[in-house]
């Protein structure tokens, strides 16, 4: 694989050592910043504008998706008490890179992946299936599912967060994963 690839980023910190490792490997990532899951919208709007700066930083094309967290309570309704890792995540999955999808094929850009696999606090299996099903749901596109916890990668993202002085979150980003003592500490 050379060239392009659509790469779906949920933050600057997960975004910034695959970003490294596709560069490094001959793969220019286009970041789309898709992430109507992100509340409250200050939230959002940190980690947007950190997403942006890193991508700048590095002369990269950035893509900003719209924020419509409306139009995803709809779709995850009736899953809000869902556990972390449960039906409601792989749903959120879903939508995120169904989007990612589209806009890889807007884009003219066969494939594409997502900071998603970086968490350790994520599931592959259910990212790997949010993929494929957002692959079969928009033709011409194929989803890379890579563990990009692998490799030092994640120890790299940690030293790349110091260098760039990242916001770094303490959570997915949904209200529903937000521990209760997150905004009081």
């Amino acid at each position: 694989m050379e060239g392009e690839i659509l790469l779906h980023a949920c933050c600057a910190p997960c975004s910034s050592a695959i970003v490294e490792w596709l560069l490094h490997n001959g793969l220019r990532p286009v970041i789309f910043y898709y992430n109507p899951n992100i509340w409250p919208r200050n939230e959002y709007d940190i980690r947007k504008n950190e997403s942006k700066r890193h991508a700048e930083s590095l002369g990269l094309r950035w893509i900003d998706g719209d924020y419509d967290h409306e139009a995803w309570l709809h779709g995850v309704c009736g899953l809000e008490q869902e556990p972390e890792r449960g039906r409601r995540c792989e749903l959120c999955f879903r939508l995120r890179l169904t989007e990612a999808a589209r806009e890889a094929q807007r884009q003219h850009l066969r494939f594409f992946t997502t900071t998603l696999a970086s968490s350790r606090w994520k599931s592959l299996e259910q990212i790997e299936r949010a993929g494929k099903a957002a692959e079969n749901d928009v033709p011409g596109t194929v989803f890379w599912a890579q563990n990009w916890r692998k490799g030092g990668l994640y120890e790299r993202r940690n030293q790349l967060l110091k260098e760039y002085d990242f916001y770094n979150q303490q959570y997915c980003g949904c209200e529903f994963s937000l521990r209760k003592d997150t905004f009081n500490s």
